[in-house]
C-alpha cells in the first residue's frame, strides 16, 4: 500500500515537471522567434535606407535620359519645321531661334541706354533679335509744367501708324525717371509710373489720357519721361512696339509743348544692381546661384514695402523650375544671402542663361523692379563672370550685375 502511494506521488510530480518544461519551452521559442523577427526588420530597414540614399542619384539619371530622349525626339521631327515657319533650316539654327523666342517672351531685351560697356555681356542677345533701330509708328502727346503749383501734366493723345497685324490692342506705359544722387549716381529711379487705357482693333489708337504729378523745379534738369507703346496680351507678356524719350529740362514754364515723335527701339534703364555668386559643380551636374545683395536707387528705406527675387535657368532649350527668395524689406541695399541649386541635364556649356527678376509685392499682385541676365548664349559670346566660374570649379565667384527695366 505504501509503495502504491509513493508511485502515485512520483507520477504526479513528473506530470507537473513536464507541464512546467512545456511552458518554459514555449516561452523560449517565442523569444527566439521575436529575436529573428527583429533581425529581419533591422535588415529591411538597412536596405530601405540604402535605397533611399541612392534614390536621388537614380532620379537625376532618369531625368537626364528623359530629357535627352525628348531632345532627340525634337530633332527627329525636323521635317515638321515648315509648320513653325523655320523652313528647311538646320537643327542648331532652329534651336537658337527657339531660345531667342523664349527669352524675348520673358522680356529680356537687355540693351540699356547708358551702360553699354558695363552690360556688353547681355547686350548680345538683344542684337540678335532682329529688331530695327526705329520702330513703325508715331506717338502724339503734350507736356505742361506749372511752376506755381510744381505740377507736371502729361496728355497722351494718340498713336499713329502702328503695325496693324500686331497691334490690335495698344496701350502706353509711362515712366518718369530721375538720376539718383550719391552714393549711386549711375542709377535711375522711377518717380512715377502710369498706364493708359487699352484701345482695341486699330493701327491708329486715340487715348486722350491725362496724368499729373508733383515735381520740384530743381528735379527737372535730371529727370526724363519715357513713353512705351505696347500690345496688350491678356494671356501672356505684353509685346513692346516702340518708345519715345523726352528730357524734362527743355520744358518751358507754364507753356504746353506738343510732341509727335517717331517710335524707336525699346531700350532698358539701369535702376539697380544685384550681387550674384556662381559656383559650378561638374560631378553632380549642378550649378549653385547665390543671391547676395540688391542695390536700388531709393532715397530712403520703405519698411512698408517688400520685395523678392525669382531665379530662372535656361540650358539647351530646357527651362528649370524657377525658385524664389524670401521677401525682404525694400531699402537702398537689401541683403539676401540665399543660395539656389539647379540641376543641369548636361555638363555646363555655352548654351546656358540665368535670369534674375526682382519684384515688389503689392496688394493686388506684383510689380517688376528690374531684371538681370547672365550666361553665354553663343560659342563666341563673352561673359567674364561665366568664364571665371568655369575656371574656378567648385569655388563661388561673385560679381555685380545691372538691374534693368
Amino acid at each position: 500500500m505504501t509503495q502504491a502511494r509513493h508511485g502515485l506521488y512520483w507520477f504526479q510530480n513528473l506530470s507537473l515537471l513536464s507541464l512546467d518544461l512545456w511552458k518554459y519551452g514555449m516561452l523560449a521559442l517565442s523569444l527566439l522567434l521575436l529575436l529573428v523577427a527583429l533581425i529581419i526588420l533591422t535588415c529591411q530597414l538597412c536596405k530601405c535606407w540604402a535605397l533611399k540614399k541612392s534614390e536621388t542619384e537614380r532620379q537625376h539619371i532618369k531625368e537626364a535620359q528623359k530629357e535627352r530622349r525628348q531632345e532627340n525626339g525634337f530633332q527627329g521631327k525636323r521635317l515638321e519645321a515648315p509648320l513653325l515657319g523655320f523652313g528647311q533650316q538646320p537643327y542648331h539654327e532652329v534651336k537658337i531661334k527657339k531660345i531667342q523666342k523664349k527669352l524675348k517672351k520673358l522680356g529680356i531685351c537687355l540693351s540699356p541706354s547708358l551702360a553699354n560697356s558695363s552690360s556688353s555681356d547681355v547686350g548680345h542677345l538683344a542684337s540678335e533679335t532682329n529688331v530695327p533701330d526705329r520702330s513703325q509708328g508715331k506717338l502724339r502727346f503734350s507736356l505742361l509744367y506749372n511752376n506755381q503749383h510744381l505740377e507736371l501734366l502729361l496728355t497722351v493723345v494718340e498713336a499713329l501708324g502702328l503695325p496693324s497685324q500686331e497691334c490690335t490692342n495698344a496701350f502706353v506705359q509711362v515712366r518718369v525717371l530721375s538720376w539718383a544722387s550719391s552714393p549711386s549716381p549711375n542709377l535711375q529711379r522711377i518717380i512715377h509710373e502710369w498706364q493708359t487705357q487699352v484701345v482695341k482693333n486699330g493701327s491708329s489708337s486715340i487715348f486722350g489720357d491725362q496724368f499729373t504729378c508733383i515735381l520740384q523745379e530743381t528735379e527737372l534738369s535730371k529727370s526724363s519721361i519715357r513713353l512705351e507703346v505696347k500690345h496688350f496680351d491678356r494671356y501672356s507678356r505684353h509685346i513692346p512696339l516702340g518708345e519715345v524719350r523726352v528730357s524734362l529740362n527743355t520744358l518751358s514754364t507754364s507753356e504746353s509743348v506738343e510732341f509727335c515723335e517717331e517710335l524707336h527701339k525699346v531700350t532698358k534703364d539701369t535702376v539697380g544692381e544685384v550681387l550674384v555668386s556662381l559656383k559650378c559643380l561638374p560631378i553632380s551636374q549642378r550649378i549653385e546661384i547665390g543671391l547676395l545683395k540688391v542695390k536700388t536707387a531709393l532715397l530712403y528705406n520703405s519698411p512698408d514695402k517688400r520685395i523678392y527675387a525669382r531665379i530662372d535657368v535656361f540650358c539647351n532649350l530646357h527651362k528649370q523650375k524657377h525658385q524664389k527668395s524670401k521677401p525682404k524689406t525694400l531699402a537702398s541695399v537689401i541683403v539676401f544671402n540665399e543660395t539656389f541649386l539647379f540641376h543641369l541635364p548636361e555638363p555646363v556649356v555655352w548654351d546656358c542663361a540665368v535670369l534674375i527678376s526682382v519684384y515688389e509685392i503689392e496688394p493686388k499682385g506684383r510689380q517688376l523692379v528690374g531684371q538681370a541676365a547672365l550666361g553665354k548664349r553663343g560659342p563666341n559670346d563673352r561673359d567674364d563672370h561665366w568664364d571665371c566660374m568655369m575656371q574656378s570649379l567648385q569655388q563661388p565667384v561673385a560679381k555685380w550685375h545691372p538691374l534693368l527695366i
